[in-house]
């Protein structure tokens, strides 16, 4: 019987035990600093052994946000994060400038295999060009600001039939049939939002103003072109994303406009309400894929491995070394991720159920981050596996769609199967123009950095309604319409960091019409991407897994017909 130990890479060079404190940390980094270089040999090792560090580091960074997050009220585990983001970070940060020039000055980085290490070194220069001293107090002060959101968000509980729920919890309710009960719901969650409405404005409005420092003294007008370059966006423009806005307004907005009418027919109203929108059209109860957290998992692993015994074990490991935390509770931090372990070699999932489908869709999806973490864990240099969003949602969105081949281990029942299958599906399709719409809002929002909080939901309103998310009626919500985009977690804490799920969905939905037309292929295509990591561009990869990187009207439009064919042989 295998181990399920988790592989621990062995150090070099870090002596075991070391206490990640500044005093220990520092003759490391100095040691780097002052080594002589005489050799590509002494310079691979160098690179290695800066790696090993990275990696430590950037594990015990982790632990300390996943303790955090998992327990927001825990002072002790927020002064941790804390400690980590002003006492070791600012120190790093010019340390690694050094490093860096060090790296590219060397004599002997052109004898480098450029197969390789482009990738790599591209990444390097580019922290090169845009790190600014004065940036370092900033980027502080940005992090420790940031958090604040999760405490606002994490505390946020609402009140029904005298019990107390998490937002996460509250929302199953949004899909009863009862529609007195989804109002019910749908009215004491916007009134939760609300009441920290002002509180969220000004931590924005400070988050806005900070980063728009940060690009100024960088050299750039405004955040958004910093965020380009510092995103390392090689492959595409702002262009090029006002051109996938374009694309989703004209081939999917249609679809789902069409399925609105057919939802507001099928439950007889006259007018759909946004607590209309989460409810079985068809007057099903919820599905309920799963019990709880630990029949998720072990369910999550069941259909892994029938898709294959390598991707089920990465699940088997992170149960057997408790690297999961899965069910919705107050104080915990809201949302969900995958955060890799850079060390161990292993990530840690992190979610908020509440026992629903989209909880199972939630998990398949950090399922295939996790897998993604694993799978590219024995490449060479940490930054190897830096991955750009665009590759790293890519994993995860294919693995929502090709899971689906055995989602029976949920569903016992064929016609569940079937409407989750379809659910699903239309969760593709309305993820993209959500994407479309937060991807546009953050464009206006650092493009415009001296903008009022009124101008905000305006421009926010006009963008919500291009994106057809108007088929709800909102005439009579107003203050909730226009408070909307708040509950975004990543408009917060990592700005930008969304235009890579609409890219990546309509990869995953090409990885999965390849998996379809030859399942072996298909899903042997998809993981050797996964073990590139960053090694490869974007277009690289998404070739490596049999599919293209465009987002052009008419390749959107192929793949959503493709959708509307499989969603065809659901009904």
């Amino acid at each position: 019987m295998k181990k399920l130990t988790l592989n621990k890479k062995k150090r070099h060079f870090v002596p075991q035990g070391l206490q990640i404190i500044w005093e220990e940390l520092h003759p490391l980094f100095l040691d780097l600093l002052n080594r002589p270089i005489n050799s590509l040999k002494e310079l691979e090792e160098w690179m290695l052994n800066r790696s090993e560090l990275e990696a430590i580091l950037e594990e015990d960074a982790a632990w300390r946000y996943i303790r955090m997050t998992c327990n927001t009220t825990d002072e002790k585990l927020l002064l941790d994060f804390q400690y980590f983001a002003t006492e070791i970070e600012p120190k790093i940060a010019p340390i690694n400038n050094q490093l860096n020039k060090k790296l590219v000055d060397s004599p002997f980085v052109k004898e480098l295999d450029s197969k390789k290490y482009s990738i790599y070194l591209r990444s390097v220069q580019k922290s090169l060009d845009l790190f600014r001293e004065e940036n370092i107090r900033l980027q502080t002060e940005i992090q420790l600001e940031q958090q604040k959101y999760q405490s606002i968000t994490g505390s946020m509980s609402v009140l029904l039939n005298e019990k107390e729920y998490t937002l996460e919890q509250a929302a199953v309710f949004l899909k009863s049939i009862d529609r007195s009960i989804r109002e019910t719901t749908w009215n004491a969650i916007t009134t939760r939002r609300l009441e920290d409405k002002a509180d969220l404005n000004k931590l924005f409005n400070k988050l806005r103003s900070l980063r728009h420092q940060v690009a100024n003294n960088a050299g750039f007008t405004n955040f958004r072109d910093y965020m380009f370059e510092a995103m390392g966006r090689f492959d595409y423009s702002p262009e090029d994303c006002y051109q996938f806005h374009d694309a989703i307004e004209k081939t999917v907005v249609p679809v789902l406009a069409i399925e609105a009418k057919r939802r507001k027919e099928k439950l007889g109203l006259k007018n759909l309400e946004p607590w209309d929108m989460d409810v079985d059209p068809s007057g099903q109860t919820p599905l309920k894929p799963f019990n709880d957290g630990e029949d998720l998992i072990q369910k999550t692993q069941q259909c892994f491995y029938k898709l294959d015994s390598y991707i089920g074990e990465r699940i088997k490991i992170m149960k057997a070394n408790n690297l999961f935390d899965l069910e919705s509770r107050k104080g915990k931090a809201p949302g969900g991720y995958n955060y890799p372990l850079s060390e161990s070699g292993a990530p840690f999932i992190f979610m908020n159920s509440a026992n629903t489908f989209r909880d199972l869709t939630t998990m398949v999806h950090e399922g295939g981050h996790a897998l993604h973490t694993f799978i590219s864990a024995d490449l060479e240099l940490n930054d190897f596996k830096h991955l750009p969003s665009e590759v790293a949602e890519l994993a995860s969105m294919s693995m929502e769609l090709i899971s689906m081949s055995h989602w029976n281990v949920f569903f016992n029942n064929e016609e569940d199967l079937k409407r989750a299958k379809r659910d699903q599906l239309i969760d593709v399709l309305k993820t993209l123009p959500w994407v479309a719409t937060i991807d546009q809002f953050q464009h206006w929002i650092y493009t415009h950095p001296n903008h009022t909080d009124l101008e905000r939901e305006q421009e926010w309103e006009k963008i919500f309604i291009r994106f057809g998310h108007s088929f709800a009626d909102w005439d009579k919500h107003p203050a909730a319409l226009k408070n909307l985009w708040q509950k975004q977690l990543h408009i917060f804490e990592v700005p930008f960091y969304y235009i890579e799920y609409g890219m990546a969905q309509l990869g995953a939905i090409a990885i999965w019409k390849n998996y379809i037309e030859n399942p072996e292929k298909g899903l042997n295509n998809y993981l050797s991407a996964l073990k590139l990591g960053y090694t490869k561009t974007i277009p690289e990869i998404y070739e490596t897994a049999g599919i293209t990187f465009k987002f052009n009207k008419e390749y959107v439009k192929e793949l959503v017909d493709f959708v509307k064919l499989e969603l065809d042989k659901l009904s």
